[in-house]
């Protein structure tokens, strides 16, 4: 039921959709003997009919003007009385009254007035300006965003179909070997090999390669940015000082809120679900490679200097080997939060581990949504044991 738009329909009109905007007649079923027992409710049931024009608006004032429904409901039939007449005709209270006079006796709910009625109608159009710059944005460039979810798109296919090329045997393998040659631990690996079988044996080994390769596009991309970005920050202050708000704000957000933007920018898939990850992850390399920089020994500094190092060389040779331990954990956070979006990418179109999670919040399957979330966990856990830095002093 639309009054505010001009639709067409491209085929089936209004034999299919509806005359009237889509208008539909919905009738109120009662059951037998209802109307005997009641008639005054089967009487105001049955002269109760609303139509387009009286939905629309109020359903303006509710989604637009913010009022409440019953303040919307008790200004519209003020507004409308000869509605409010044919409704209650024929209808009496429980004192036998007509209800059309006793609704004219009756007290209003309360409206809200002085200051805040004030602020309330001087509302700062805050969403519609948003609305209006999305728009823009999307209509002025479509080829930007349409080439940046080409790239992004065909990168997490590609990554995607050179895991599924893999035979799952030699994947498993090769992770196994992985974190053995990573940890010099029989256990890890053994574990690993053991999880990865575990979920090629539940059925979700497709899914897990579709997370597993998104989890490494976001990372990448967010290690990318987020490394160099915080290590200018760490030579600057005052970068890091313009950075620190947005970095608080890109960690409060919830992920919903951009979610919105890019999936209207993007459409649904891969792409708004893997720019929403990197911006939730990305603050995690910038601060973790920010206080790796920024806590290098003064003398370690003050030495490279003295032998006549550049700043490239400093940075190489003193600073980066320095906060390696620091930078590695803030690219495993990276990989965890990265993996902990699998669910908001699946609503949006994504795929991966999300989809039977999703599905079985939907259907309430209580058996599929403790495989999928079991999956998740042991992935988790197996990204987070090969990822994490290797402890000062451990022998290797």
């Amino acid at each position: 039921m639309n009054m505010r738009f001009d639709l067409k329909y491209l085929a089936g009109g209004d034999e299919v959709f509806g005359p009237n905007y889509g208008g539909a007649t919905i009738y109120t079923v009662t059951r037998k003997g209802y109307s005997a027992e009641c008639p005054n409710i089967g009487r105001l049931l049955t002269n109760l009919k609303f139509n387009l024009r009286g939905e629309s608006e109020m359903m303006a004032a509710i989604l637009d003007r913010h009022e409440a429904p019953e303040i919307a409901a008790t200004e519209w039939l003020k507004a409308n009385p000869p509605a409010t007449k044919e409704w209650l005709a024929g209808v009496l209270t429980f004192e036998g009254r007509p209800a059309a006079t006793a609704l004219a006796h009756a007290v209003p709910p309360p409206h809200p007035g002085g200051f805040e009625q004030w602020i309330v109608s001087h509302k700062i159009p805050v969403g519609d300006a948003m609305a209006v710059a999305i728009d823009y944005v999307k209509k002025h460039g479509t080829f930007l965003f349409d080439g940046i979810s080409i790239v992004i798109r065909g990168t997490v296919d590609g990554v995607t179909a050179l895991l599924r090329a893999l035979p799952a045997p030699a994947l498993i393998v090769v992770v196994g070997a992985l974190a053995w040659v990573l940890r010099r631990s029989l256990s890890l690996a053994a574990f690993v090999a053991l999880a990865l079988l575990f979920i090629l044996n539940q059925g979700y080994w497709l899914a897990t390669l579709e997370t597993l390769s998104l989890v490494m596009v976001a990372t990448l991309a967010s290690t990318a940015i987020g490394v160099p970005l915080g290590i200018a920050a760490a030579h600057r202050p005052r970068l890091f000082a313009g950075l620190r708000p947005v970095l608080d704000l890109m960690q409060t957000l919830p992920t919903f809120v951009y979610l919105i933007p890019t999936l209207v920018l993007f459409g649904l898939g891969v792409v708004p679900g893997l720019i929403s990850t990197v911006i939730f992850a990305l603050p995690a390399p910038i601060r973790l490679t920010h206080l790796g920089i920024s806590s290098v020994p003064k003398p370690l500094i003050e030495a490279g200097e003295a032998f006549g190092a550049t700043p490239m060389q400093l940075l190489w040779k003193v600073e980066l080997p320095s906060a390696a331990s620091t930078i590695v954990a803030g690219i495993t956070q990276c990989i965890m939060l990265s993996l902990s979006m699998v669910v908001i990418a699946a609503l949006v179109g994504a795929g991966g581990l999300g989809v039977p999670v999703v599905r079985a919040l939907n259907s309430v399957q209580v058996g599929m949504g403790f495989e999928a979330g079991f999956t998740i966990v042991l992935l988790a856990i197996i990204l987070d044991r090969i990822s994490r830095p290797s402890e000062r002093g451990a022998s290797r």
